[in-house]
């Protein structure tokens, strides 16, 4: 079996372990990209012609035109949980089999949701500038502290769970709004979207992307917001309206915003918020740390081992239409 990693040198070097790379060519004929540019459209059909398997990184899109221009893919292996840049029909269509992760980075973005808490409260970022640009004054302002102080978060998933726990470990009131969970803590009020929204000194977007939370954080949800609080965002950028988040940043319908995802290039925040003064912004970074990345890293080796012994992956999303490898689903 001939696998393709479609990983550029840099993203190689920080989304897929050396380990994960060194277990596949044990036991596949591996063959990497080695280049730092991406590999999409006709540039990964070029690469992977004589491959059955894509191991793919997000730069790497799953297109309609790539899985019929692919007679001999078997299966394509997306890492990460997010199969959006993947056309699932169309590899179905093809008989391709299509896989994703399971989420092993929620330890590490629950951890940052924290800490843009904390730079949010405590101003660190705008005081750490301060001693960059060599000014050593002292700001006379004060901070919030997260023990005392109420979250909201927006989203009861994996990520939104382990911000819950790190939040009453502060010592923090917590409230979470999520139709489709039930909340079974004794110490958390399970709220509807308004209050989870007018109540909290911080409310936290760690809902999924789907159509009906595309755009749910818009005008008339910030207007709901006290003037004091802050809004962080550490889930998809297409869950937040920016030209709302925007005017409530400028106008002080919020207090200020903590953002690791946007509209911008590669889901990083748009420069234009990110440059506002009572913006703490990442570029992305949330899920980048060698533990998380080497957890998905993993995954994939192993879904490639079930491939090799003719069983189905855990994580496949098409069992039933991947026909060119013809295992039992």
């Amino acid at each position: 079996m001939r696998v393709l990693i479609t990983h550029n040198n840099d993203l190689l070097a920080n989304f897929f372990s050396p380990r994960a790379v060194e277990a596949l060519a044990g036991i596949v004929d591996l063959k990497m990209n080695g280049t730092d540019e991406p590999l999409r459209g006709g540039a990964l059909v070029a690469a992977a012609a004589d491959c059955d398997v894509i191991v793919s990184d997000r730069l790497a899109p799953g297109t309609a035109e790539v899985f019929d221009r692919l007679p001999n893919l078997k299966a394509f292996l997306r890492c990460a949980v997010d199969i959006r840049n993947v056309d699932v029909a169309a590899a179905s269509r093809n008989g391709i089999l299509v896989c994703r992760c399971s989420a092993g980075y929620g330890d590490a973005v629950a951890e940052l949701a924290i800490g843009l808490m904390i730079d949010l409260g405590r101003s660190v970022s705008t005081a750490a500038a301060r001693y960059h640009a060599g000014e050593a004054v002292h700001p006379m302002v004060l901070g919030r502290q997260l023990a005392g102080s109420h979250v909201g978060v927006v989203g009861y998933g994996a990520i939104g769970k382990r911000i819950v726990e790190l939040a009453l470990a502060f010592g923090m009131r917590v409230s979470v709004y999520d139709p489709y969970a039930v909340v079974r803590h004794g110490a958390v009020a399970q709220v509807d979207f308004e209050t989870v929204l007018a109540e909290p000194d911080f409310v936290v977007c760690a809902a999924y992307a789907t159509p009906e939370t595309t755009r749910m954080m818009n005008a008339e949800a910030f207007a709901q917001m006290r003037p004091s609080a802050y809004f962080v965002n550490i889930s998809r950028g297409i869950l937040v309206d920016d030209d709302a988040l925007e005017r409530a940043l400028l106008d002080g319908t919020i207090a200020g915003a903590g953002l690791d995802v946007g509209m911008g290039p590669d889901e990083q925040p748009a420069l234009r918020i990110a440059r506002l003064p009572n913006v703490v912004a990442a570029p992305h970074v949330a899920g980048l740390t060698m533990i998380a990345s080497e957890h998905q890293a993993m995954e994939n080796v192993e879904q490639v081992k079930a491939i090799l012994a003719g069983r189905l992956p855990i994580h496949a999303v098409n069992a039933h239409r991947a026909t060119r490898l013809g295992l039992d689903t």
